[in-house]
């Protein structure tokens, strides 16, 4: 059911979609940056902002615009001026064609994305549909449900804070829209051309992103991951409510009041150490936890991938199932990895000695089955030196549990 965000709804919203980005979807710092100057005047028209169901998206086209780049350089970030401008250049095009643009799309859940979303949507006159791509964050597009539903990428507009444009045009090989094989394969060769743009000096790692133009007919079927934004909501509220005071009562919450499969996967510890890399648009790094005989490592490209337990000989969560940090003690307890660590590959003093808990949830069942979305995030572990087959969640904390006990019956 339709309704309106204002500006003091933005923060629990970002906080919420922060805990649900999987500890990525960019950062609480930059969404708040952007956040903090929605005021109606000069640059926005109005202070709110209109959601709308997937069913209720029946007034005109639907595009997908975010950020897409390194965490750390968007933080600088005050006016979503590349996506504003990225979506306007659709706006533009569909009326050449005579149609209209009538809502804007996150694409995953993430502080950033939907708070993007949301700022562009009001800068323009927009809606913002309450769905996403994933219900986590990604760190590629092949990842999200518009690719795997081959939404066309045409147009796609890739546009830095100063302006510049660059239009990505992959023209299929055969007919208007190519053959389903030939689109499955789009949007990752539109990804491999993205990166090295978003590099360049003139964009200085990120830039605004516009593309799967969807019509009322195709909006349905690219979006069955629903209702996130409003989950993002409900959960940000709940934290500055204070009815959420522990990693066990997340836990709780987000299986009674998300219906989502989620479980504690770490005992409480202390944040030791990170290493971060910053190229190509993307954070890279291990952010590791120290908790009594365990030693929790979580690897990350933007968002959390894998995570090891140095009393296991697998990983206990493996991409495309999610994992988020919850903080405990005195403060915010939501943070993304590119929270958690400064620039300088120093930790966030916020955390300090506080202690550290690991939630993990298994994926939307679009994430898990066989196809594109599954296959990129396996080529992505396969970087991170994982060679194995994704198992879930459940499946690798039942075999850590049988290996615990038979740690104990060999004692």
């Amino acid at each position: 059911m339709a309704f309106d965000l204002r500006p003091e709804d933005l923060e629990p919203l970002l906080l919420g979609a922060a805990f649900f980005g999987s500890g990525g979807g960019g950062t609480i710092e930059s969404a708040r940056h952007l956040a903090a100057h929605f005021v109606a005047g000069d640059y926005y028209p109005t202070d709110t902002v209109k959601v709308v169901s997937v069913e209720e998206a029946t007034e005109g086209a639907a595009v997908m615009v975010a950020y897409l780049g390194a965490p750390e350089a968007i933080n600088s970030a005050t006016y979503p001026l590349g996506p504003v401008t990225a979506v306007q250049n659709v706006q533009a095009r569909l009326a050449s064609q005579s149609k209209k643009l009538a809502y804007v799309m996150p694409p995953e859940s993430g502080a950033l994305g939907f708070t993007v979303a949301a700022l562009v949507a009001a800068k323009l006159g927009l809606a913002v549909i309450d769905a996403d791509g994933a219900g986590r964050a990604v760190p590629s597009l092949p990842m999200l449900t518009f690719a795997a539903a081959e939404i066309d990428p045409r147009p796609a507009f890739l546009v830095s804070q100063g302006g510049l444009c660059v239009e990505l045009d992959v023209t299929p090989r055969t007919g208007n829209f190519g053959a389903p094989t030939h689109q499955r394969d789009v949007s990752a060769i539109v990804e491999q051309m993205m990166r090295p743009v978003v590099a360049d000096p003139e964009f200085g790692q990120f830039g605004g992103l516009a593309m799967w133009v969807m019509q009322p007919a195709d909006i349905g079927r690219a979006t069955p991951i629903r209702g996130t934004l409003t989950r993002a909501l409900d959960l940000g509220r709940a934290l500055q409510a204070g009815a959420i005071g522990s990693a066990r009562q997340m836990a709780d919450y987000l299986v009674e009041r998300c219906g989502l499969a989620a479980r504690v996967v770490s005992e409480p510890g202390e944040l030791v150490s990170a290493e971060v890399d910053t190229s190509g648009g993307f954070d890279v790094g291990k952010i590791r936890i120290e908790a009594q005989q365990h030693s929790y490592t979580v690897m990350y490209q933007n968002e959390s991938l894998l995570v090891w337990d140095s009393t296991c000989p697998q990983p206990i969560v493996l991409a495309p199932d999610s994992v988020a940090y919850y903080v405990g003690g005195e403060g915010q307890s939501v943070f993304s990895n590119g929270d958690l660590v400064n620039s300088d590959g120093s930790l966030n003093p916020a955390v300090g000695k506080r202690p550290v808990t690991l939630i993990a949830w298994r994926a939307d069942a679009q994430l898990r089955k066989p196809g594109l979305i599954l296959d990129s995030f396996m080529q992505l572990l396969n970087s991170l030196n994982y060679l194995g087959p994704y198992v879930p969640l459940e499946s690798l904390q039942s075999l850590q549990s049988r290996q615990s006990a038979h740690k104990g019956d060999a004692s």
